[in-house]
């Protein structure tokens, strides 16, 4: 497997349209890039609310009378990678309850930093859990809320939560969208004719056929019935915290997350890479697939040609049989391989998205190496990766985190790279546009905008301090 950051989850919802559950397949598939574990669907006729969900991928797990089995014309989906809570079909989503408020199902993208706290004093009064996924927290709260409506009880429950959230909620008659306040994960607002649609990325809405009017704004609950879309903000203001990495990685190259289109970024993000480390070469490589668009900036700045110098196999599954026979490098030949006439006597700049354990990328090099290349450099189009995240992305502990643990110079050796450069914090910023306060870069800085408890850190091996009441990696 391809040593990166696990994408978190995916979300869809769709309000007032004929063929809710199609509609919601379809964007669950154009999500799959953020979860390859399990998907689900609930969909609701304005009477009751049936789901449905399965391991796998969103092709695997619905077909025509799964999907016949979801009548109504509203929805709501979730592709899942698990970043809280273990892989098992109890913690897919989305979770459907029934309580005193009525049927509710839930589905979330992002994580939630004091699940842990909340769950265990759910549980000692009495509460009981039937998946190990933090999401859960927030429908205990929301079950147990006196308010008068099912908006005030779900704007009660979300408030005593703290963390990345992204939700959408459906009820027997309405559909809601939750954005925590920071704005960590993305949330985007489309219309298709006269139906409302909300989903993690806009490539969702292009395979529909719907249109991309806005984000759900950090700290915006929108609420979406037959009487129209009314939009509620009941939490305090709190400085952005969008998550670079889904310029960096995370999203697909032809969405627009946080108002911005993926591809320029990235591409931007390769320009910016070839005038921060400049290198005398023959040829361009991306690492496919995350690694073409800066390797194309790259490529457009340097004036060195861009090839496909490895090429990616993209029918491999989640899992593969192994022969018995020793392989060299066998886990990384089944997804890339090397084209020796464009590799072979050349200097090669080597162009990825991110360096995680540094594992996959000594085993990409030597494959280089070893059709032929005379050198190898290798160049990040983000900065060194030091920390861990909390806001709802996989992630190792510090320790695995190779430029956490290691100078450039052990980098370079381990990956027997000719060379390797990462890209500037700054020049990251630069190429998103934006001030250094909107974004969280704490996978880069281990300045943590949101607080966790200490008993987390302690687990993932960070050793923190407290700056002005903001986490810090010491």
């Amino acid at each position: 497997m391809l040593d990166k950051f696990k994408d978190e989850c995916g979300v869809f919802g769709i309000f007032g349209h004929p063929e809710a559950a199609n509609m919601t397949y379809l964007g669950l598939y154009a999500l799959q890039h953020r979860g390859q574990e399990s998907g689900g669907i609930a969909a609701s006729d304005g009477g009751q609310i049936c789901v449905s969900r399965a391991m796998g991928y969103v092709a695997d797990a619905f077909d025509t009378d799964t999907l016949a089995r979801l009548p109504g014309t509203m929805a709501v989906g979730h592709v899942r990678y698990s970043t809280a809570g273990s892989s098992q079909l109890l913690n897919a989503q989305p979770i459907l309850i029934d309580c005193a408020h009525g049927q509710i199902a839930i589905s979330h993208n992002g994580n939630l930093v004091n699940a842990r706290e909340l769950r265990d004093a759910l549980v000692r009064q009495g509460s009981i859990f039937q998946s190990s996924s933090d999401t859960e927290v927030v429908l205990h709260l929301y079950a147990r809320s006196r308010a008068a409506t099912v908006e005030d009880a779900i704007v009660e429950s979300v408030s005593q939560v703290q963390g990345a959230f992204s939700f959408v909620l459906l009820t027997r008659d309405k559909l809601i969208a939750v954005r925590d306040p920071h704005g960590f994960r993305p949330l985007a607002l489309g219309r298709l004719g006269d139906a409302v649609v909300v989903c993690s990325e806009t490539c969702a809405m292009d395979l529909i056929g719907a249109t991309y009017e806005r984000d759900v704004e950090p700290g915006e609950v929108l609420v979406i019935s037959a009487q129209g879309m009314r939009s509620i903000k009941p939490f305090p203001p709190a400085p952005l915290a969008h998550c670079i990495f889904e310029h960096v990685y995370f999203a697909r190259p032809d969405s627009y997350v946080f108002g911005m289109s993926v591809n320029e970024v990235r591409t931007n993000l390769g320009r910016q890479l070839a005038i921060e480390h400049p290198i005398d070469a023959d040829v361009i490589v991306p690492v496919p697939d995350s690694g073409v668009c800066a390797a194309m900036g790259y490529a457009e700045q340097s004036g060195v040609p861009l090839r496909m110098g490895l090429i990616r196999n993209h029918y491999v599954g989640r899992t593969f049989i192994e022969p018995q026979a020793a392989i060299r490098h066998f886990g990384v030949r089944v997804k890339l391989n090397t084209v020796k006439s464009i590799l072979e006597g050349r200097r090669v700049v080597l162009i990825d998205d991110s360096i995680v354990r540094g594992t996959t990328s000594r085993k990409i090099v030597k494959m280089v190496r070893a059709a032929g290349a005379k050198e190898v450099h290798v160049r990040i189009s983000c900065p060194p990766t030091i920390s861990p995240c909390f806001y709802g992305v996989d992630t190792p502990r510090r320790s695995e985190l190779i430029a956490a643990t290691h100078t450039l110079d052990e980098i370079t050796k381990y990956l027997d790279a000719d060379s390797v450069a990462y890209l500037s914090l700054e020049g990251l910023l630069n190429s998103v546009g934006s001030a250094r306060g909107s974004y969280c870069s704490s996978c880069y800085t281990g300045n943590y905008p949101v607080p966790f408890p200490r008993d987390e850190a302690s687990y993932l091996q960070l050793a923190l301090k407290l700056d002005n009441g903001v986490a810090v990696v010491k």
